[in-house]
């Protein structure tokens, strides 16, 4: 379980994470939703040890992420922040080698190739094997980055809007393949979405922010209602009932 216990970060007089208390991980996949600014990429940099706190304790598995080795907590939680700075010209398998990195330190085991094997058959990705970054299209580049994810074999996986800068298609195949990985796979899957209809038809739960505090917090049906909205995005949203599936509908 990823825990937050009175957690706060402030930039300057602002909390862009303000006292919050709340746990994740139970469920296959949550998806974090709220307007920009609400403090969910930086709840990510906390958890992640990528940002330190003001005050609060953070916990993985009963871990203190303040306190605990970064080799220890990269071998059962993984980040994908959504500002990957990488070098154009290393290839899908090198890319995917460095999700090893926390278990071989640098030195490649039978081990850490089957697993960097696994992720790039999982992904599709094999005939792309030797193919240079900068030479893939969006999608496929997700998915490389999401193959060295799932080679670092975590339990718990936080993805920071694993969509941006997707078309229609790729954002489908981006999702459908999470949904896959938290159901065939066992992980636990945490990721900031700005597209709530997306969250609404693959998340298991949904948290929804607003100003470094939680609004709302269930199941997609119990979050997807028009007063609940409205107190996240302060704008009047629409919620019909299509196919089964409560869909946002945001008439400006």
């Amino acid at each position: 379980m990823i825990a937050l216990e009175n957690v706060t970060k402030r930039y300057g007089r602002q909390a862009v994470v303000d006292d919050l208390s709340i746990e994740f991980g139970a469920e296959g996949v949550t998806a974090l939703i709220g307007p920009n600014g609400a403090g969910k990429s930086t709840l990510f940099g906390l958890v992640g040890r990528l940002i330190r706190p003001d005050a609060g304790r953070l916990a993985v598995d009963g871990m203190d992420v303040a306190t605990t080795p970064s080799s220890e907590l990269a071998k059962v939680l993984a980040v994908l922040r959504q500002d990957n700075h990488v070098a154009a010209r290393l290839t899908v398998h090198d890319l995917v080698e460095f999700g090893r990195f926390p278990h071989s330190r640098g030195r490649l085991t039978g081990v850490d190739r089957d697993h960097i094997d696994r992720a790039i058959d999982y992904l599709d990705l094999d005939g792309f094997r030797s193919r240079f970054l900068d030479e893939l299209s969006g999608g496929q580049r997700q998915r490389a980055f999401i193959a060295m994810v799932l080679a670092q074999d975590t339990k718990y996986v936080l993805l920071d809007e694993p969509l941006n800068n997707l078309d229609l298609r790729h954002m489908t195949e981006i999702l459908r393949l999470i949904r896959r990985t938290a159901d065939e796979l066992g992980k636990r899957v945490v990721l900031v979405l700005h597209d709530i209809n997306a969250a609404a038809s693959y998340a298991d739960r949904i948290v929804a922010m607003r100003e470094g505090r939680v609004v709302a917090d269930g199941p997609a049906r119990d979050v997807m209602r028009p007063s609940v909205l409205e107190a996240v995005y302060d704008t009047a949203v629409d919620v019909r009932e299509i196919d089964g599936r409560p869909v946002a509908v945001h008439y400006g």
